[in-house]
């Protein structure tokens, strides 16, 4: 949704923060694959040091180079069909981990496996449509995108390393929040899937 909405203010911003990277030289795919490297890196040692804040910091900073690396190539040019297939294929990568970490470290496979599969099928609904008709990332202001997903984990994360269970029950609050991830993704791409289905039948209809 914010991307969808707000997209022109937010890559300006993103643009403003990346021009130190783009006059130092970076290419776009070298942010890309130093954004998975820090996802990747922070991932793996959340089952050591177990502390949902630190965690949350990290991929605050890691997940930046989402916007950082869309940035850098338009500011120098090198804007790319690849690039942006690449984007899109490492973000999947970073979710797969995140979650998985998460799940480990608090027992919460389901959970997470709805919010994994969600956000999945958010994307694949929308990449499949793209297949069938011509579409653009502003005429869909679905619910809860990629970065609302991003967001929602860290802010979860900060929350569970002072409130680990949700007051007045015995809810584990990381299980319950991806929980709530997982269904507010399913609902997104059930959003996506009926928006794409009237444009796509639309289509069918004028071609006839």
């Amino acid at each position: 949704m914010l991307d969808g909405r707000y997209g022109d203010r937010l890559n300006r911003m993103w643009e403003y923060l990346a021009r130190g990277l783009a006059r130092a030289g970076f290419s776009p795919n070298a942010i890309t694959f130093a954004g998975l490297a820090l996802v990747l890196t922070g991932a793996a040692a959340y089952p050591l040091h177990r502390d949902s804040l630190v965690f949350a910091v990290w991929l605050a900073i890691a997940f930046s180079f989402d916007g950082l690396d869309g940035a850098v190539a338009r500011l120098t040019g090198r804007s790319s069909r690849f690039g942006g297939y690449l984007d899109a294929v490492i973000d999947r990568y970073q979710e797969l981990a995140v979650l998985a970490s998460i799940a480990w470290v608090h027992d919460a496979w389901p959970a997470a496996l709805l919010a994994l599969s969600g956000g999945f099928l958010t994307s694949y609904n929308k990449a499949r449509a793209a297949m069938e008709i011509a579409i653009d990332n502003a005429g869909w202001p679905d619910l809860i995108e990629r970065m609302e997903r991003v967001i929602f984990i860290v802010v979860l994360l900060v929350i569970e390393r002072f409130m680990p269970v949700v007051p007045s029950t015995d809810l584990e609050t990381m299980a319950a929040g991806l929980l709530l991830l997982g269904v507010l993704a399913h609902v997104t791409a059930l959003q996506r899937f009926m928006r794409a289905r009237r444009r796509i039948v639309a289509v069918d209809r004028a071609t006839k």
